[in-house]
């Protein structure tokens, strides 16, 4: 039995962020600069094969760029 790196949650929440930076135009890079993480930190964390995820205070800072609410990142009901 393999263990997931990412929980359904977590996949979830990184696939809403890199839907609305598609949206935006932004590069990988790009959002790196905006949240002041290094440049592979974003690649990481959209890699389904690496441990890397985004907490809480990367949540809140996130919707102040796609100027959205955090909650606009969660599914409406519970995974």
């Amino acid at each position: 039995m393999s263990k997931q790196l990412k929980s359904d949650i977590e996949f979830f929440v990184i696939m809403k962020i890199k839907e609305k930076r598609e949206l935006a135009k932004l590069s990988q890079s790009d959002l790196a600069a905006k949240l002041d993480v290094s440049n592979g930190f974003i690649g990481q964390v959209e890699s389904p094969k690496h441990p890397a995820k985004f907490n809480l205070n990367h949540i809140n800072k996130l919707a102040e760029i796609f100027n959205c609410s955090p909650k606009d990142f969660l599914p409406d009901k519970a995974l």
